[in-house]
């Protein structure tokens, strides 16, 4: 499925399209790091529903191009849902990948960044969501440390709960398709989430600060 993810009509059909495949759910949610939550994002499901994969995938090649080709070489995911992005990304944008381990390989050559990554190759950073920005910032740590430069990360939503200013502190761009309030925002205008759900999520961003 091909859509103009750079309209709000493609950010309008992604958004349905993650609520109907059960990714976006609302209810009482506690998370990994223990704090509640009125929602739950799970876009792990997207790769299992091949229309919301291509819709993902699209939005993504739409965000690459917003951060210009020019200004990366090599896409990079953060494992584990970030790789299920970068590959298809990579492939469509003709460029190289590499993906990036939570930790270190205690055998063989011990490289947390997979691939050939290549000195002074400006990465993107691929992953699917982010909240704190800490699992995108370990993989910039690593493909620092693999002597890549990092300016730029990419992610589908962004949960608006300090990603982007943690990011920034460490001279990384976020960029986010789209946030939590726009995705919740779009599914209320069209009545398939109750005012509860939508008010819900709203009161969290207000308790957030954001």
């Amino acid at each position: 499925m091909s859509v103009n993810s750079d309209s709000q009509g493609g950010r309008q059909a992604l958004a349905e399209s993650l609520f109907r495949i059960g990714a976006l759910r609302f209810g009482k949610f506690t998370l990994s790091s223990g704090k509640t939550s009125s929602y739950y994002l799970d876009l792990r499901v997207v790769p299992s529903y091949p229309d919301a994969y291509a819709l993902e995938i699209e939005a993504f090649r739409s965000l690459a191009k917003e951060i210009g080709l020019q200004n990366f070489d090599v896409v990079a995911g953060v494992a584990t849902a970030g790789v299920t992005i970068s590959s298809p990304l990579a492939f469509l944008l003709k460029k190289p990948m590499v993906y990036v381990r939570k930790e270190e390989k205690a055998h063989g050559m011990g490289k947390s960044v997979e691939g050939a990554p290549q000195p002074r190759w400006r990465a993107l950073v691929v992953d699917d969501v982010v909240t704190s920005g800490g699992s995108i910032m370990a993989s910039v740590e690593g493909l620092r440390k693999a002597s890549c430069v990092v300016n730029d990360a990419a992610v589908l939503v962004d949960r608006l709960e300090g990603g982007k200013g943690n990011l920034a502190a460490q001279k990384v761009r976020l960029n986010a398709f789209m946030d939590i309030r726009e995705l919740v925002g779009s599914l209320f205008e069209e009545k398939m989430v109750p005012k509860r759900d939508y008010d819900a999520v709203m009161r969290q961003m207000e308790d957030a600060g954001t």
